[in-house]
């Protein structure tokens, strides 16, 4: 008899996002699905682990049914929790659905992608998948979506190291989706700015914002992808060794 499919979900806008739901109602057609996510949003918390505080689990119930288990750290804890001390062995990682997109150098901030990258070096097949709005998302097709990547995934196996990293464009019906792109983390800047405010108290506090500028034109690059109202998926890995440097830098003679 052939065993069923164990697999782990989780994410950065916390276990009661709609984003998880979504995903949580497709891929449980193709498998065990095991859900252990922040107790909150923590999005933009990176790689970000819990070392001076102890980590919390609560059952987490939806509709009158246990979900998951809810922590009250990072994407990152979450994977390790699950994997260590639940013992959580899954044949699959699946970090999202996102609300927002992960593209460029987000990747680096991003929770979502994290929780992925710690599945990867867990060994496991892991994708982070982000819907590409902030405003009515409809999580539907990035849904749907996941659960065809995953099989495909399965079928195919990730090379070690590498991890995918998919955004869904922000369309309202799925034959407005143009594709699925194979491509490249863009370059794009963010020009962030500080939105300086005062409280009731009369304190001055700072709220960032910003938008991306300088976007690369080539079809490749992801968030030129989404524009196009294509899928973007892009192999991630994170070996951050420059080697086209490494030559040079031996040629400085640096000594002690």
């Amino acid at each position: 008899m052939k065993q069923k499919l164990k697999i782990l979900l989780t994410n950065d806008d916390g276990i009661s996002a709609p984003g998880l739901y979504a995903l949580y109602k497709e891929i449980k057609n193709i498998g065990e699905v095991f859900i252990v996510a922040p107790d909150s949003e923590r999005s933009a918390v990176g790689h970000a682990i819990t070392l001076s505080d102890p980590l919390k689990v609560t059952n987490f119930y939806k509709n009158e049914s246990f979900f998951g288990h809810a922590v009250n750290g990072t994407p990152a804890d979450c994977v390790k929790l699950a994997y260590w001390a639940l013992n959580i062995k899954p044949d699959l990682l699946i970090s999202g659905i996102n609300l927002g997109a992960n593209t460029g150098i987000n990747i680096i901030y991003s929770g979502t992608v994290s929780a992925a990258t710690e599945g990867m070096f867990l060994n496991i097949p892991s994708f982070a998948i982000s819907l590409t709005t902030f405003t009515n998302p409809k999580f539907e097709i990035a849904a749907r979506f996941a659960r065809k990547l995953s099989r495909i995934i399965l079928e195919n196996a990730l090379p070690p190291g590498t991890l995918l990293n998919v955004n869904v464009p922000a369309v309202q019906k799925e034959e407005d989706i143009a594709g699925v792109e194979i491509t490249r983390q863009g370059k794009a800047m963010y020009l962030e700015e500080f939105d300086q405010r005062s409280d009731p108290h009369k304190r001055t506090y700072y709220w960032l914002t910003g938008q991306k500028v300088k976007l690369e034109q080539e079809p490749d690059v992801d968030d030129r992808a989404i524009l196009n109202n294509k899928i973007s998926i892009t192999p991630v890995q994170f070996d951050l060794t420059n080697y086209n440097f490494l030559s040079e830098l031996s040629r400085w003679n640096i000594q002690y």
